[in-house]
């Protein structure tokens, strides 16, 4: 048994020191992505805005009895959260920006979705275009980091 506990704790400490080794080495690359990086999180920061905002404008109609606009109302909030997690993480160049950026672009599409079904409010169709741009702006970033 007291064997088993050294074997799990060398594991444990061999775990540590991979992911602490994979993090630093991430650190030490050059700023070849810092670009892309960059332009992503202004992406991100932009499309948060936009989505909050959105979600102001779609609450507003919702008190004034306008219930379609609910589920756009929480797209809004969904999306606005994804992209400013998506925003800090790119702009740190944070090694799970990646992830964040994929799930941010997914979000993104499904607000955007839900954003254009009101063509003629003007509100709507910003913030549609903003987590187009978003999304898009996402996976360039994802698909130069694979390169």
């Amino acid at each position: 048994m007291k064997h088993l506990g050294m074997i799990a704790f060398a594991l444990g400490t061999l775990g540590a020191v991979t992911v602490q080794c994979g993090v630093q080495a991430w650190a030490q690359q050059p700023d070849a992505h810092h670009e892309h990086f960059v332009k992503c999180a202004k992406a991100c920061a932009d499309c948060q805005v936009s989505c909050d905002s959105c979600f102001h404008h779609c609450a507003a109609l919702v008190a004034t009895g306008k219930k379609e606009h609910v589920k756009t109302m929480h797209a809004c909030a969904d999306c606005a959260e994804y992209c400013a997690l998506a925003a800090k993480l790119s702009a740190r160049q944070s090694p799970f920006a990646a992830t964040a950026c994929e799930g941010c672009a997914r979000t993104c599409d499904e607000c955007a979705k839900e954003c254009e079904k009101f063509k003629d409010d003007k509100h709507m169709a910003d913030c549609a275009k903003s987590c187009r741009d978003c999304a898009k702006s996402c996976r360039t970033m994802i698909d130069h980091l694979k390169h």
